[in-house]
């Protein structure tokens, strides 16, 4: 089979690897679409950091495949079935997430289980729209460890492909108006032709445009605007002293986006502001269910977000697209 295999920054190979042998309990599983995640652009760039790829490892987490081949003491499975094989089970273990093999024709999964290892994929949800499933799956969390209340307001930060993601978790939890903040005037289109407030803050005053959106309330800190949720899928470390400072009393802050280093935080504004802090952690299986019933929904044009598909060939070149954010957005692999 075909692999790309991660070496180092500026360096991926795509080589034959032996297909795995399908044991007794394990399933083999014939990928159709693997999404660029803003992961591999960063550890293609600058080296793994705090991502969990390997060196000399395949790689590529984002994926939906189909059944190639069952053994014979796996129940519930057949030939042809379209899954989502969940990153941090599918291997057996939770450390190689990153190292699944998404960039590689095939993927074994071993002692496999429907529901904890791979989850099928409705008929209604068209594959490319599948291969998103994993990062929705993370923004879900996200969103829900923010406790979103219906009819609450938020801002998201990061027009790519989470923040996005982010949005429409948001919207199905129940907010009555997100707004996506980003620089790409590119990407803020995809996110208005969602349906979402958009601002690019190199434009306009991101905290006053937030009040007119939004409203103003006031409290012990000052004057903020009335925005319960904020989603950080953007990256830039001072992006969340931004934050900080525009967040009124007892706002909740989702931190999503990977920082290679410690971040400052504000513990004056996080105590007298009675600010929360959350981590996302990855996802649940009860993420994967609920964002394949949004997709399953037809409510959002997800299609729309995919901007680019490459063959495995040319793995290089769709890392480096993916990376440029004026003219991509989620980029992928077709195979």
């Amino acid at each position: 089979m075909k692999s790309a295999i991660y070496n180092g920054p500026l360096d991926i190979t795509v080589t034959e690897l032996e297909t795995p042998t399908c044991g007794p309990r394990d399933v083999l599983l014939r990928n159709l679409h693997a999404g660029i995640c803003g992961s591999d652009v960063s550890v293609y760039r600058h080296g793994p950091g705090a991502h969990q790829i390997l060196k000399g490892e395949q790689f590529g987490h984002e994926v939906v495949s189909e059944i190639a081949e069952v053994g014979g003491e796996v129940t519930g499975l057949a030939v042809g079935d379209r899954v989502y094989p969940y990153p941090l089970l599918a291997k057996g273990d939770p450390h190689r997430a990153g190292c699944l093999g998404g960039f590689s024709e095939y993927i074994l999964v071993p002692n496999c289980r429907v529901g904890e290892q791979v989850f099928k994929v409705g008929d209604r949800i068209p594959t490319p729209v599948a291969g998103l499933i994993e990062p929705f799956t993370v923004a879900h969390n996200a969103v829900r460890r923010c406790r979103p209340q219906r009819g609450e307001k938020a801002i998201v930060f990061g027009a790519g492909t989470i923040g996005i993601a982010a949005a429409v978790a948001l919207k199905s939890f129940g907010a009555s108006d997100v707004m996506v903040v980003d620089l790409s005037e590119f990407r803020l289109a995809k996110a208005a032709g969602l349906g979402f407030l958009t601002c690019n803050s190199a434009r306009e005053d991101l905290r006053s445009r937030a009040g007119e959106e939004f409203g103003e309330v006031t409290s012990l800190m000052g004057t903020f605007p009335d925005v319960d949720i904020y989603v950080e899928a953007a990256g830039p470390d001072e992006l969340f002293a931004t934050i900080q400072s525009m967040a009124k009393a007892g706002a909740r802050i989702g931190a999503v986006a990977v920082h290679p280093k410690p971040v400052a935080i504000d513990l004056v504004r996080l105590a007298y502001g009675q600010q929360t802090i959350v981590g996302p952690g990855g996802y649940r299986p009860e993420d994967v269910v609920d964002v394949m019933k949004i997709m399953e929904s037809g409510e959002f044009d997800l299609a729309s977000i995919i901007t680019h598909t490459f063959e495995l060939d040319r793995i290089i070149e769709a890392i480096e697209t993916a990376g440029d954010r004026e003219s991509a957005l989620h980029v992928a692999i077709a195979y």
